[in-house]
């Protein structure tokens, strides 16, 4: 419902803006701001996601975690988005989501609303996530080591032996 609430709401929103800043500045005025907004937005999405991108391949060279980088990533994207979007309103959230401090704000405020649960649990063939059931099947076995022969390496290749 909320989502239905602001697919009615936003375009209502741009309607008023566009009539009230029309009536004020002119059609002219009006189209131009419009189209100077996607371009200098179009950009700064450029600029910024550049940045993000290295960003993200710099956390995942030092073995850091790339969660911010990429949430910020998404972030611009979305903010790319609205920019090309024709409207006020949503250049104006548009441009809000370019400027780092609210990306960081925004970053803390959904991180701190999602609760993250996993496991990881030992098999015999590796890390298995998930639940844990109970009731496994358990299979007990002994080995042996057995050592290696040395090669021999007679022959062109090393493969056959004379």
């Amino acid at each position: 419902m909320p989502l239905l609430l602001l697919f009615i709401a936003i375009p209502l929103i741009e309607i008023a803006l566009f009539i009230q800043l029309g009536s004020f500045l002119g059609l002219g005025w009006t189209l131009f701001i419009v189209v100077l907004t996607a371009v200098i937005g179009t950009w700064l999405v450029k600029q910024q996601g550049m940045r993000v991108l290295m960003d993200v391949q710099n956390s995942f060279n030092d073995l850091n975690d790339p969660t911010e980088p990429l949430a910020h990533g998404a972030m611009i994207l979305f903010s790319g988005a609205l920019l090309l979007t024709p409207g006020f309103f949503t250049d104006t959230v548009g441009f809000l989501l370019l400027i780092p401090k609210v990306r960081e704000a925004m970053f803390r405020y959904i991180r701190s609303r999602i609760v993250i649960h996993s496991s990881a649990t030992m098999t015999g063939t590796g890390f298995r996530t998930g639940p844990r059931r109970t009731g496994e099947d358990v299979i007990d076995g002994e080995y042996n080591e057995i050592s290696q022969e040395p090669r021999r390496t007679s022959g062109p290749s090393g493969w056959t032996q004379d």
